[in-house]
């Protein structure tokens, strides 16, 4: 069987694609993935994503300034903060100026660790990276955070004694309430050493009715999807210095030349970064 053009990795090799991947079924890393204008999703992915955007137009916007935001953090933790080890949980597929690729643009020698619970996600990220020894990606489950940072290839990258950086960006969204995301950010800062940072950002219900239509749009096309007030996402960052301008919407925080602060979907998009001291 042929590969499709979408799944040629690294170099125009083909991705062989896992077997428990059903492509019936729309998954958020492909979504996503459709949502910032890459190629690696199928039609189940574009059509749920398609029927979110006629309800919520928000939609690719808030995809876009949500990768922004983690972009201009990552350059911030690299170039400001001296960070030079970090894990991105939540990674979602390779797209354009990935995380390693913004680091490694200010120094080569930042390990990075990708994590997805798609396996999607792990055999293209393996053929991305197959000749990266400062990069890698492995499987696991955003809720589970004790099973990534004890993972064997976290640790053979990330010396824990030493500042690291953990982004969770656009993942704690799709933590239902039953599975206690700032439980899970909790979790994750107690294992941080002292001078590592946390960079979060999230779907926010500032109190506009649309965000909560959008929860169950969410629900019912993905399964997961959750717009929570400043309150909830203030909880992510107790204990934390907050790195001006603390937590915002994500497109106020630190913005640059391309960063579209006008469009009228910034509130529905929260982002902060803070410190263990």
């Amino acid at each position: 069987m042929s590969v499709p053009e979408a799944w040629r990795g690294a170099h125009g090799k083909p991705v062989a694609l896992p077997a428990e991947i059903d492509i019936t079924v729309p998954s958020v890393a492909r979504g996503y993935d459709y949502a910032l204008g890459g190629k690696n999703n199928f039609e189940v992915d574009r059509i749920a994503a398609d029927g979110l955007t006629k309800v919520f137009p928000g939609t690719v916007p808030l995809a876009l300034d949500n990768r922004a935001f983690l972009r201009r953090g990552v350059r911030y933790l690299v170039a400001e903060a001296g960070i030079r080890q970090i894990v991105d949980i939540g990674s979602g597929l390779p797209s354009a100026g990935n995380v390693h690729e913004i680091a490694h643009d200010i120094d080569p020698q930042v390990r990075v660790v990708y994590v997805d619970i798609d396996p999607i996600v792990l055999a293209h990220g393996r053929a991305l990276l197959a000749d990266n020894n400062t990069t890698t990606v492995i499987q696991a489950d955003a809720a589970d955070p004790g099973s990534i940072l004890d993972h064997p290839e976290t640790r053979q990258f990330i010396h824990p004694d030493e500042p690291f950086a953990v982004l969770m960006a656009g993942i704690l969204h799709h933590l239902p309430d039953s599975k206690d995301p700032a439980g899970v950010a909790r979790y994750v800062k107690e294992r941080m050493s002292p001078g590592s940072y946390l960079l979060v950002s999230n779907f926010l219900d500032d109190d506009d009715p649309r965000a909560r239509e959008m929860d169950a749009k969410m629900e019912s096309v993905f399964g997961t999807g959750r717009f929570r007030t400043w309150v909830e996402h203030t909880a992510y960052f107790e204990g934390l210095e907050m790195v001006e301008p603390g937590l915002v919407y994500a497109n106020e925080w630190r913005p640059d030349e391309l960063t579209d602060s006008e469009n009228e979907w910034t509130t529905f998009l929260s982002g902060g970064i803070g410190r263990k001291a």
